[in-house]
């Protein structure tokens, strides 16, 4: 009797779950941490002295299927022509102590992990879907960061307190940016509220200020593109590009602006602080090398300015082929870490955000770097010592830039398993690419349709970041996720 093949989604959990546990990263929750999920019992009351502002009208927009809610918005007008931004962040500390099953857990992996298949979330579902989750008409406690920005899009104060809030609406990226653009109708959930879609739209136009501000001091205008599984029940069908658009750049501003005001909440009461950095690029002198290739120039050491300003002009100049430039130059900018600040001491910027201060801490359900930071919050605002030392938070910095590490590498796997299992009936076609790595590790290229990336396994000598070749399909292993090219001898371009 033929072995039937299982469903790709189980194939593809399967590679998942064996990835993590190579990695270090435990896809499965304790037995430890399932017995004190079940001794949770309720939503916990708002921190002592917290505002009431549940009659706000707050709302949270994030993909159409998310249940893990991390952060609320509204914004308020100010007579002067400034406005008043709030955000609310998921009070997570709140049930998951620190030293608990559940937290150990999240300190393991430090993050959930998002795969074709399956995510793998830092905390149990029942928090982070729903308890700790600022779901949708739910009264919830939450951290507010509240920012002033005035008429031109800089900031002229800020606050930090405990509050307990209420979602008026859950939206969802891809309907509100299409009504932001004049492209669909107002959503219905935006329409059920009064005021709510004007409250959107000044936090928009006050988002696109933030931006602005940013730029000009060098914020890296970037456009990678991101390929999402497509799945028919559990077969797989495609491969999908995510597209940026209007409200998740309205979210990122937003959450751009917080995490700074967070960063300095912390330095201000002389308390340490697990800061987000990307150094100065690894490989400035590639960067500039591009450039010069479009008939650009840049300076020969690193300028934020000088790239932004470069990158705008090539986004005008050659939209289609932006997201290639800017894959480029991401790959050659080089990977974020966690450092600890330290009162006193200075430690490195942000350089693709062009920002000083800067830490993580407006997603507390997914990322255990925002759960450290809010318990340094919550120490601040209560006036104690802080609850874990330097040296604890510095080891804690190092760990959670690893798994982090290990994450991406898990889901870049998952990724390629199901990419491989588009590309295995196309062995032997080719393909117009575009070199994303080249190191003594390997040279891999990213073909554009469907967009997916593999290694170059014949003909990659001379090949660097950013350049455009012609490449041959020659094999695919779906369970080692490896799809292998062979450069076309008139790929030269």
């Amino acid at each position: 009797m033929e072995q039937s093949t299982p469903p790709n989604r189980a194939t593809l959990r399967r590679i998942a779950h064996r990835a993590m546990l190579e990695r270090g990263l435990e896809p499965d929750f304790s037995p430890a941490a399932v017995a004190q999920l079940a001794r949770v019992q309720a939503v916990p009351s708002p921190e002592k002295g917290a505002r009431d502002l549940r009659q706000l009208a707050w709302a949270s927009i994030d993909n159409d299927d998310s249940l893990d809610l991390d952060q609320l918005t509204v914004a308020q007008a100010l007579p002067d022509g400034g406005t008043r931004v709030l955000v609310a962040i998921a009070d997570v500390d709140a049930l998951v102590p620190r030293g608990s099953a559940i937290d150990d857990h999240a300190r393991t992996n430090t993050t959930s992990v998002y795969t074709a298949a399956e995510i793998f979330p830092m905390l149990p579902e029942r928090l982070s879907t729903d308890l700790t989750s600022l779901a949708d008409q739910q009264d919830r406690p939450a951290i507010v960061i509240e920012m002033t920005v005035d008429s031109a899009g800089a900031s002229t104060g800020s606050d930090i307190y405990p509050a307990l809030v209420r979602n008026q609406a859950k939206l969802a990226y891809n309907a509100v940016a299409a009504w932001l653009d004049g492209q669909a109708p107002m959503p219905r959930a935006v329409a059920a509220i009064p005021g709510l879609d004007a409250n959107l739209r000044l936090q928009d136009a006050v988002a696109q200020k933030l931006k602005a501000s940013r730029h000009e001091h060098g914020a890296l205008d970037l456009q990678t593109i991101e390929a999402r599984a497509v799945f028919d029940v559990d077969e797989l069908r495609d491969l999908v590009v995510e597209e940026k658009n209007r409200a998740k750049e309205l979210i990122e501003d937003f959450m751009i602006a917080a995490n700074g005001v967070t960063a300095r909440f912390l330095a201000a009461r002389n308390l340490p602080s697990l800061r987000r950095v990307v150094r100065t690029p690894e490989r400035w002198e590639r960067i500039v090398e591009l450039a010069t290739h479009l008939g650009e120039t840049l300076p020969p050491q690193p300028d934020a300015r000088a790239l932004e300003t470069f990158l705008t002009k090539r986004k005008a100049a050659d939209p289609l082929r932006f997201p290639d430039l800017s894959l480029a130059v991401v790959k050659l900018l080089g990977a974020g870490e966690y450092v600890v600040e330290i009162p006193g001491q200075d430690a490195p910027g942000h350089f693709g955000l062009a920002v000083k201060d800067y830490t993580h801490s407006t997603a507390p359900n997914r990322r255990f770097p925002d759960l450290i930071t809010q318990r340094l919050l919550k120490a601040a605002l209560a006036g104690a010592a802080p609850p874990y030392s330097t040296q604890g938070l510095g080891a804690l910095a190092t760990h959670c830039t690893t798994q982090e590490d290990n994450a991406n590498k898990v889901e870049r796997l998952v990724g390629k398993a199901a990419a491989a299992m588009l590309l295995a009936s196309h062995v032997g076609e080719s393909f117009d690419a575009i070199v994303t790595g080249a190191s003594a590790k390997g040279t891999w290229v990213r073909i554009f349709k469907p967009p997916v990336e593999g290694r170059v396994v014949e003909g990659f000598v001379g090949l660097d970041v950013g350049k455009r070749v012609r490449v041959q399909l020659v094999h695919t292993d779906v369970e080692r996720g490896f799809i292998d090219f062979k450069r076309m001898p008139d790929a030269a371009r």
